[in-house]
């Protein structure tokens, strides 16, 4: 049976693989001892140790949660480990770009803000992207097609229903700018957004949502096993209570045949 010490002694390995010191994920003098350990053994000896899910896209599902629930402090902390373990600048603000499709693209401009303070202070640069300029009718079919790759019967069901005259002031957009635009950008795979987006909407305690892109997930290739490990990531960062209701209303779609 793994003990408590060997909990802690993992976790503080983690902080140093994460941060470059066991003490480094948070100010010394603001962390009480005790709840040190507490994180050592729960957050980094637990979950960012669990099999499943590789390093890098925990780090992506880590900056989806805390992006969404907008906490700058501990994003500013999380982009430089981001940048310790090998994810690069472009790949950190496409999560942050991701993100602004459900928590509002003010969100992804204040985390951008964060990361972009990060980079200048490690001296990191971001190679600059080309125009994007496609034409609308062409992001409507882009959009439709991914949409149908994520959602496939179910992907004009609920708000997505074209014959919905409500949603359908507004849903025309997402497919465009969401699906066909955000979803095409480079910096990513589609597997990891899909993950980002399973994070996102379990940190915005949006069940419907993480319901959905849970199943969409695994039509994109990837495991029962790293869609919950995608929900149990958020947990240190935007509750555990929020993960476990997003767990319980995935258990449908990821319970084994």
């Amino acid at each position: 049976m793994t003990t408590r010490e060997r909990l802690r002694e993992q976790g503080e390995a983690m902080r140093a693989r994460l941060f470059g010191s066991p003490s480094g994920s948070a100010p010394a003098e603001h962390t009480p001892s005790g709840f040190h350990d507490f994180l050592s053994e729960t957050e980094f000896g637990i979950v960012w140790c669990r099999p499943g899910l590789a390093l890098p896209e925990r780090m992506i599902c880590t900056l989806a949660a805390l992006a969404s629930v907008q906490r700058p402090s501990a994003l500013h902390r999380y982009v430089g480990a981001a940048l310790n373990i090998g994810l690069d600048a472009l790949a950190i603000q496409e999560v942050l770009i991701q993100i602004g499709i459900y928590a509002g693209f003010t969100a992804s401009e204040e985390a951008l803000i964060t990361a972009a303070q990060v980079f200048a202070e490690r001296n990191v640069s971001v190679p600059a992207q080309a125009p994007r300029d496609d034409s609308l009718e062409t992001l409507t079919i882009r959009g439709n097609e991914m949409l149908r790759a994520l959602h496939r019967e179910a992907g004009d069901k609920g708000y997505a229903s074209p014959d919905n005259p409500v949603t359908g002031a507004l849903y025309p957009v997402a497919i465009q700018y969401g699906y066909g635009e955000i979803w095409f950008r480079p910096g990513l795979t589609h597997r990891q957004r899909v993950l980002c987006s399973v994070a996102s909407f379990t940190a915005l305690r949006l069940e419907n949502q993480t319901k959905k892109f849970g199943q969409a997930a695994l039509n994109l290739g990837a495991t029962r096993a790293e869609v919950i490990e995608a929900v149990i990531q958020t947990a240190p960062f935007s509750g555990f209570a929020p993960a476990l209701n997003a767990l319980a209303v995935l258990s449908d779609v990821l319970r084994p045949a």
